[in-house]
């Protein structure tokens, strides 16, 4: 099968964001397919596949904003800040909204945050997972994130559930050892739901069933959404024939009067030709989507 495009999965629990991409691989017989941010095996939820020429798009959907629905168990550290990791203590603990809700206003806006252990984070050309297995503890820099906000939804006692917005780099799992810790009783994540990563919500995502039954049934067309959707934030500027000829050819397009923004660029017959920023009266291209002319040897697939 030819495609070009975005699915919005939604990812199973159990699942690692690898195993989506690899059944989908098959499902779609295509081999440049890759996913916009990866989401831990126990969590669920929005997991953008990006197929084909769609997969030069996939670092935008990573560096966007995301939004989880978490759940906060107080009175309990574990080694992978989660609940499925080895219990490292443990206590009693009742705790009211109001007291989680008080510690919230520490964890919004600009911050550094501490990576965990067992994360994918490289240190040394060492994954620190790796190092966790081996009983090691490295030393990790904190990294700048940004908490955008924290609804406290509902709980009490130890049970909380949480709505989070915030940038990439953020360690959800962290966060709620982190509110823990400020509660002075410990805290692991209980569990985890995408909501949203950029512009794609839980709403536009499909089971693995449901993509697999859309690819069976030959309706694979309905669930595939184009690459520009990614970017329907910014305004569209459609460009004529020779325009659009000379873009595929390498040469950036005219800005005319365009302020001064980034735009979606389409042919006359509304192919999705690029992304571009204009500055000062020229256009540079961030990023192209056409079929080239000549298409030069690109990697097969994203990790």
């Amino acid at each position: 099968m030819t495609a070009n495009g975005i699915v919005i999965a939604d990812k199973p629990a159990g699942w690692t964001s690898h195993d989506v991409v690899a059944k989908l691989r098959g499902v779609f017989h295509i081999k440049r397919i890759g996913h916009g941010g990866t989401l831990d095996p126990m969590a669920t939820g929005v997991l953008p596949i990006f197929i084909g020429r769609a997969t030069r798009a996939a670092g935008f959907c990573e560096n966007a904003e995301k939004e989880y629905i978490a759940g906060l168990r107080l009175g309990i550290v574990t080694d992978t800040h989660d609940v499925t990791g080895a219990t490292l203590s443990a206590c009693d603990a009742l705790f009211s909204a109001g007291d989680v809700q008080a510690v919230i206003p520490r964890f919004l806006g600009a911050q550094k945050q501490i990576p965990p252990m067992y994360s994918a984070v490289k240190i040394g050309g060492k994954k620190l997972y790796e190092s966790a297995r081996r009983g090691l503890d490295v030393p990790r820099s904190p990294r700048d994130i940004f908490i955008s906000g924290i609804d406290l939804l509902d709980g009490g006692g130890s049970e909380f559930s949480l709505r989070i917005i915030c940038s990439k780099g953020t360690y959800i799992r962290t966060l709620c050892h982190d509110m823990g810790a400020a509660l002075g009783c410990g805290g692991a994540m209980s569990s985890l739901r995408r909501t949203r990563a950029g512009v794609y919500t839980i709403d536009m995502a499909h089971t693995l069933e449901e993509l697999l039954e859309a690819v069976s049934t030959g309706n694979a067309g309905k669930i595939i959404m184009p690459t520009d959707t990614i970017f329907s934030q910014y305004p569209a500027v459609e460009l004529d024939e020779a325009e659009s000829l000379k873009c595929k050819n390498g040469a950036p397009p005219r800005a005319g009067n365009l302020e001064d923004g980034k735009y979606r660029f389409y042919g006359p017959g509304g192919e999705f030709l690029l992304l571009g920023e204009a500055i000062s009266g020229k256009i540079k291209t961030i990023k192209s989507f056409f079929e080239p002319l000549q298409d030069p040897a690109t990697p097969e697939c994203l990790p």
